[in-house]
């Protein structure tokens, strides 16, 4: 059949290459018999997915000589929108009676396929061997808070503030038979926020990530979308090698065959060229943390990595990796006014922008301390220097939000000083960067909350900076954090943790004084050159060069 493929003008739709791209990888081909697997198509809109999957549906069925008849329950399609169901069902018979199908059978088909039902709360398309589409990107906030509960209910994953999308991955997922696969394309931000942490648990705990390929610069729809979108194979099947993949904006529909091709037979060596890249790693990431995205070559260095050392905060170790404090009014709690209240209250503080330089040079400022050291709110009554100096601010202190919330305590800053950190050296991180910049504090100051720390109770911090400073954290970094306009990245906590790191006395003292070295005169290419040595993974050197 030669479906007519209808354009609707005012959405955004899947270009038809791409679809049948999905198709492929999902293993949705008409040289099997599809007749006896159940295909779903969990929300069609207007079939950009339906009418290619009748296609290779009834193309299988001519092959394998199986009547239309044993179609019937081969596709599940289903709609929220009335209007949808009722206009593609139309289309639909009136394209299997083009094609020369018995109007009675295409009534008898389109009738069994085509459902108006919720698919989050509907059990059609249950024990299904292909889960295929593109599900609908509907943020937290557009939804009624009854609807949200009921789907929560259903579908624990969607958790905190997560999109919609989200429930349609786990009830896809949870409807798979053994060796089925479900192949979106979607927003692929939940591999790296919170609010996908649990699906990621379940992926890892349940299934298995076949294929990634991230498409954020394809044209890959019929309007304009700021998407980040990648298609995802997942298959309910034990964890074995995945397929990690980057498509570039010169990834078209001529592209296709080739990748198709590397896809099916070529994938024992990776594939690099200025449409995409493409690799097969030897298993997905795990641990239940985030998935990092970027080239295929820099993924494969990653999950090296990931295998043979042990993240960068470490009990073990005593390492450790925080932020500094947030004050909820920093015009009130941060002065360079050395004499603003009694001495032992004025706390020195390490801002952003005294780290640019990659040594600190403070500039004078001071934290307005209400903590006393067993982490309790100070007694005003006996600091009447700071009794004052808070009056003079209480009306604007209670105005928030945690002072409205604790009234009693309306002087305190919203982050507790942590008293452990006082007096202690410590790698700063600034939050936002080109690449990283780790400097080190020997313990004068305290560190404002856009400033990331890192603590050791057994690291040399001038030996550790030295392979922070490395472009093997950059490309941990780029790999995990969603960037910024210009390519700046986010060094969080969450980010900063997912860096692997060897044990402090694998390092022999000759390498560990040149790491030293290197940090101190903020040596990058040599830093990376140790770094390289000191992980062994000396034949990505050429990758790590090309990370900017």
């Amino acid at each position: 059949m030669s479906a007519k493929r209808p354009v609707i003008h005012g959405e955004v739709l899947t270009k038809h290459w791409v679809v049948d791209l999905i198709l492929d990888m999902a293993g949705y081909r008409s040289e099997f018999d599809l007749a006896d697997r159940l295909a779903v198509e969990p929300s069609f809109g207007r079939g950009g997915f339906l009418f290619p999957m009748v296609e290779r549906l009834l193309e299988s069925a001519r092959l394998h000589d199986r009547p239309l008849e044993d179609c019937q329950r081969s596709i599940v399609a289903i709609d929220l929108q009335e209007s949808n169901a009722r206009n593609v069902e139309t289309l639909l018979h009136h394209n299997l009676c083009w094609s020369g199908v018995n109007p009675k059978v295409a009534s008898k088909l389109t009738r069994s396929w085509i459902a108006c039902d919720d698919y989050l709360l509907t059990e059609r398309g249950s024990s299904a061997d292909f889960v295929i589409g593109n599900p609908p990107y509907i943020r937290y906030d557009d939804l009624e808070v009854e609807l949200v509960n009921a789907y929560r209910e259903r579908w624990p994953t969607m958790s905190g503030r997560s999109d919609l999308y989200i429930g349609f991955i786990e009830r896809g997922l949870r409807s798979l038979k053994t060796d089925g696969a479900l192949a979106y394309i979607c927003a692929d931000r939940w591999m790296r926020n919170q609010y996908g942490k649990n699906l990621r648990r379940l992926i890892e705990d349940e299934f298995s990530v076949s294929a990634v390929l991230s498409m954020h610069d394809v044209d890959a729809f019929e309007e304009r979308v700021s998407a980040y979108p990648a298609i995802t194979v997942i298959r309910n099947t034990p964890q074995a090698g995945a397929i990690a993949a980057t498509a570039s904006a010169a990834f078209d529909e001529s592209s296709v065959l080739d990748f198709q091709t590397w896809f099916t037979d070529g994938r024992s060596a990776p594939h690099s060229d200025a449409r995409f890249k493409a690799a097969e790693l030897p298993h997905w990431f795990s641990g239940g943390g985030l998935w990092p995205a970027g080239e295929p070559e820099q993924l494969a260095m990653l999950e090296d990595l990931n295998d043979r050392f042990d993240p960068l905060q470490d009990e073990a170790t005593g390492t450790k990796v925080g932020i500094g404090i947030a004050t909820g009014n920093d015009k009130v709690y941060v002065t360079t006014d050395g004499d603003a209240v009694e001495p032992d209250r004025m706390l020195p503080l390490v801002v952003r922008r005294d780290t640019n330089s990659g040594t600190v040079e403070w500039h004078d400022n001071y934290l307005i301390n209400p903590w006393d050291s067993d982490g309790s709110l100070v007694d005003l009554n006996e600091h009447p220097k700071l009794a004052a100096f808070f009056a003079q601010h209480e009306e604007s202190l209670r105005g928030r939000h945690i002072g409205k919330k604790n009234p009693k305590n309306w002087y305190r800053t919203i982050d507790k000083v942590d008293t452990r950190l006082i007096g202690r050296p410590k790698l700063l991180f600034p939050d936002m960067a080109r690449r990283a910049n780790p400097t080190l504090d020997e313990g004068d100051l305290y560190p404002h909350h856009n400033l990331y720390w890192v603590t050791s109770d057994k690291w040399d911090l001038r030996v550790l900076g030295g392979l922070l400073l490395s472009k093997v954290t950059d490309a941990f970094i780029g790999a995990y954090c969603v960037r910024m306009r210009g390519g700046t990245m986010r060094f969080q906590a969450q980010y900063l943790r997912q860096i692997r790191v060897p044990p402090m006395d694998s390092i022999s003292a000759p390498v560990a004084s040149e790491l030293a070295d290197a940090f101190e005169r903020r040596d990058i290419n040599r830093a990376t050159d140790l770094a390289a040595a000191v992980y062994g993974i000396e034949h990505y050197r050429d990758l790590l060069e090309r990370i900017q």
